[in-house]
Formats: structure tokens, C-alpha cells, sequence
């Protein structure tokens, strides 16, 4: 390949990626939405579909840390990641296509479901901190925070279908966009052997002699917890009761992805910033800007208003989340990226498990809470900008020199 070629490769195999997390973000939506129906035609009650959930989150964030320990060996022993995702995403896929088809196998229907379930969301976490470690391993560091940016485009887009998706195939067979969205996944799963190798053309950064994660990233760590909490309650729980305070119901599929556009706009001058100023800088940042559009989400009493603050909520969602991607490569460039970018993934499904766990226990029907859990998000967020605002300072004193 040509020097005039090879430098895009990073930016192709970004987009590429971008498509794998598309897919993977609609592969869920999927689950999610039919998963009661698959439930009952197995012989479950609806009422199991939050324990069922908290058991997939539970189960990403045992797997996720398991595939970036992976992704790292994998790396350093065999200088190949593709393989590793290949592998274990078909398993993922012929699982998901098989999950609505278990209800015509009489009984052993129910323990068929759960099963697959299981080995769905064990095996799909390789599409979640592998694919990363894969870009970081040949991207300069500089580039990181924009390649983060095109990667998270596709969960963004995803993101902001699901409310149609949800509308538009409810009423489906759910055999048929399963298997659609499975297999077109499946078809793509060739694609990490081509990005490697293209990758593979581009200058690596110089390898370290060190195995352990940088000082600090546990703290990172807990403080992405802090402002991922504060994502699920205010956009998974509060924004569509936030929404139809001014606006009818109907309405809510059209106004709730104003969230995703501002995530998917913030990125990109975000990661300029990022590149020019760091990362934690940037999460601070964005981070208390979102508590203020957090806050304003609670208090506005017209729809403009609100528009205003979820896109701003979005844009800071959309910093937080790149700069803490680009971050967590940052503590893992010693050869844990995968480990890094697991405890990052993790703490985004913890956060998950949380807010699903307060909702099949009804906390957020409880007289009193419910206000409560309002104005969670605004402390959450704020919380975590100051702690990251702290880490970005001793980070800076210790970079200075003397």
C-alpha cells in the first residue's frame, strides 16, 4: 500500500468498526423489544424480562473484563486480535438467530431461551473492548480520541433508532428481523481480519516492557461508574416522563433522539479538544456542563427548553463517553488496553444493572423517590466532574517536569 494510502487506514477501519457497533446496538434494541413476547412463547412470565436483564448486564461485566484480559494475551502472544472476535462473535450470532426459535421445542423451550440468552451476551462483549484494543494497537496516540468518535458514530445511530425500531417492528414475527440482523452482523464478521491487516501497514506505537495498569485507573474507573449512573437515570428514566410534561405522548419517539444528536455532534470538536487538552480535562468538562443540562431538563416547563438542554445532555454524554475511551487506552498503553477498556465497559454495564435493578423493584414508584431520582443525575454528573477535574490536576502535576 502506498504512504498516500496508508495513513487513512485508521480512519477506515474507525468507520468499519462504527458499522460493527451499529449493528451490535440494533441487535440489542431488538432483544430488548421483543424479549416479553419470547418470554411467554417459552413459557416465562413477562413479569422475569428486568431479572433477565439484570442477568445479561451482570453477565457483560464479567465478560467484558474476561475479553479485554483476552484481547491483551491475544496481542501480546499470537500479535492478532481479529481471530479472537471472529470467533466468539459467530457463536454470538448463530445465538441470537436461534433465540426465536426456541418456543416450538415443547420442554425444553425455557431452558433452551435462557441458555442462548447466555451464550448471546457472554460472547457478544467481544464486540465491546476487543474492537477498541484492535484500533489502539496501530492508532497514534494523538489520532485516539477522533478514531473513539467515528466508533461511537455507530453507537449513536443505533441509538437514536431505537424508538422507531420500536414502533415500526413490535408487531413483527420476531423470527424474521433476528434473523436479518444476525446475519448481516454475521456477514461482517470478517471484517476485524481485514482491519488488522490494514492496520498492521501503519507505524505500531513502540511496545512497553510493563503488564500493569497506570496509577489511577481504578479511580477512572469508579468515577466513569459515577457518570454512567447519572446517564442511565437521566436518559433511561427520567427523560421521557421529562418529555411528556410539555409534549403528548405520540410525539415521544420524535423528541427522545435529540439526545443522540447532540452525542453525535459533541463528539468530533470534543476529541479536538481532547487531543489539544487531554482527556480527563475533557470529561471534567463535559461532565459538569451535562449536570447543568441535567438540571435543566428538571426545571424547564417548555419543549424548545427541553430540546435545548437533553442535546446539550447528549453533547456532554457524547465527550464524556469518547474522552473516556481515549482515557482508558491512555492507562492500559502499557499492554492492558483490554483490561483498561473492560473495567470501562463494566462500569457502563453496572451502571445498567443499577438502573434496571431500581426499576423491577419499583424505587422509582416510591412516594418521595421519585423526585429524587430527578435531580440524581445533576449530583452524579457533578460529582464526577469534580473528580475528574481532580484527577486531570495531580495527572498535570506529575507530567510537569522537575
Amino acid at each position: 500500500m502506498s504512504d498516500a494510502v496508508t495513513p487513512r487506514a485508521p480512519s477506515a477501519a474507525a468507520l468499519y468498526l462504527a458499522l460493527v457497533q451499529f449493528l451490535f446496538v440494533t441487535c440489542w434494541t431488538l432483544y430488548v423489544i421483543f424479549l416479553p413476547e419470547l418470554l411467554e412463547t417459552a413459557g416465562l412470565s413477562r413479569r422475569y424480562v428486568p431479572w433477565i436483564l439484570i442477568l445479561d448486564q451482570f453477565t457483560f461485566m464479567v465478560m467484558d473484563v474476561v475479553t479485554g484480559v483476552a484481547a491483551d494475551r491475544a496481542g501480546r502472544m499470537l500479535g492478532r486480535i481479529g481471530p479472537l472476535i471472529i470467533g466468539l462473535t459467530t457463536i454470538s450470532c448463530v445465538a441470537f438467530l436461534l433465540i426465536p426459535y426456541t418456543a416450538g421445542w415443547g420442554e425444553f423451550s425455557t431452558a433452551a431461551l435462557l441458555t442462548l440468552i447466555l451464550v448471546w451476551t457472554a460472547t457478544s462483549s467481544a464486540l465491546r473492548a476487543p474492537p477498541w484494543v484492535l484500533l489502539s494497537r496501530h492508532a497514534a496516540a494523538p489520532s485516539v480520541p477522533w478514531m473513539n468518535a467515528l466508533m461511537l458514530t455507530g453507537l449513536a445511530v443505533g441509538g437514536a433508532l431505537a424508538p422507531y425500531l420500536g414502533i415500526t417492528l413490535k408487531n413483527l414475527d420476531p423470527r424474521l428481523p433476528f434473523a436479518a440482523s444476525s446475519l448481516t452482523l454475521l456477514a461482517t464478521t470478517v471484517g476485524p481480519i481485514w482491519v488488522e491487516r490494514a492496520l498492521s501497514r501503519q507505524p505500531a506505537p513502540p511496545p512497553t516492557a510493563s503488564v500493569r495498569l497506570a496509577a489511577g485507573s481504578w479511580v477512572f474507573a469508579a468515577g466513569c461508574l459515577l457518570l454512567a449512573l447519572g446517564f442511565q437515570l437521566h436518559f433511561l428514566l427520567n427523560s421521557a416522563g421529562q418529555y411528556l410534561r410539555v409534549a403528548v405522548p405520540e410525539r415521544l419517539p420524535y423528541l427522545i433522539p435529540m439526545f443522540w444528536i447532540g452525542f453525535n455532534l459533541a463528539m468530533f470538536p470534543g476529541a479536538a479538544l481532547a487531543r489539544r487538552y487531554g482527556t480527563l480535562p475533557v470529561i471534567a468538562a463535559a461532565a459538569l456542563i451535562g449536570a447543568a443540562a441535567t438540571l435543566a431538563s428538571v426545571l424547564v416547563r417548555d419543549l424548545d427548553s427541553l430540546l435545548a438542554a437533553q442535546f446539550t445532555a447528549g453533547g456532554a454524554w457524547g465527550c464524556i463517553l469518547m474522552a473516556s475511551f481515549s482515557a482508558a487506552l491512555e492507562y492500559g498503553r502499557s499492554g492492558r488496553e483490554g483490561l483498561a477498556l473492560g473495567l470501562l465497559f463494566a462500569a457502563l454495564a453496572g451502571a445498567a444493572l443499577a438502573r434496571i435493578a431500581a426499576v423491577a423493584a419499583e424505587i422509582n414508584k416510591v412516594s418521595g423517590l421519585a423526585s429524587d431520582l430527578e435531580w440524581a443525575p445533576f449530583v452524579l454528573w457533578f460529582a464526577g466532574g469534580v473528580l475528574f477535574a481532580a484527577l486531570a490536576f495531580i495527572s498535570a502535576r506529575r507530567a510537569a517536569p522537575g
